[in-house]
């Protein structure tokens, strides 16, 4: 896959990366070593503002796919601005989905779909990925979804 193929796709997708989000703690975003890039947990960010709520309370699933999709979303914007391009990605290793829910709710899964779609999306074959997906009580900044990423990525 070209980086020209990539930006085709996302933006056949609809899709236009944000300016990836500045950390909100005492750590970076990105940090590359050994041929992989590791993302720091992404909050859902749609039309600026934080997806907020609890999965089986306040938050539809399919708003918490779409939340997750954004959080994809914030790691494509990520992971460009570290590398300079998407074309340095050889492949989407893993990604880790945190979802805000009640104790009953046990679509986890089916929400980080969402982000685990895009990626497939976006690389194809190479987005095919390894995963968790866990409930938590409570998310940064009271976010419904939080996901990070592990990427084999090319040399510069």
């Amino acid at each position: 896959m070209t980086v020209k193929s990539i930006a085709k796709r996302l933006s056949e997708m609809g899709i236009t990366l944000p300016e990836p989000a500045a950390p909100v703690a005492s750590y970076v975003a990105t940090v590359e070593h050994g041929g992989l890039l590791h993302i720091s947990g992404q909050l859902p960010f749609i039309d600026g503002e934080i997806v907020k709520g609890r999965l089986g309370e306040s938050v539809t699933l399919d708003d918490g796919i779409a939340a997750a999709r954004a959080c994809g979303i914030m790691i494509l914007a990520q992971a460009n601005a570290a590398l300079g391009s998407l074309e340095r990605v050889e492949r989407v290793v893993k990604l880790g989905g945190f979802v805000n829910s009640t104790g009953d709710f046990t679509d986890q899964p089916k929400v980080v779909n969402g982000a685990s779609d895009l990626m497939m999306a976006v690389f194809g074959d190479i987005g095919r990925h390894a995963r968790s997906a866990v409930g938590v009580p409570v998310l940064p900044l009271g976010a419904a979804v939080e996901v990070d990423a592990i990427l084999a990525v090319r040399p510069a």
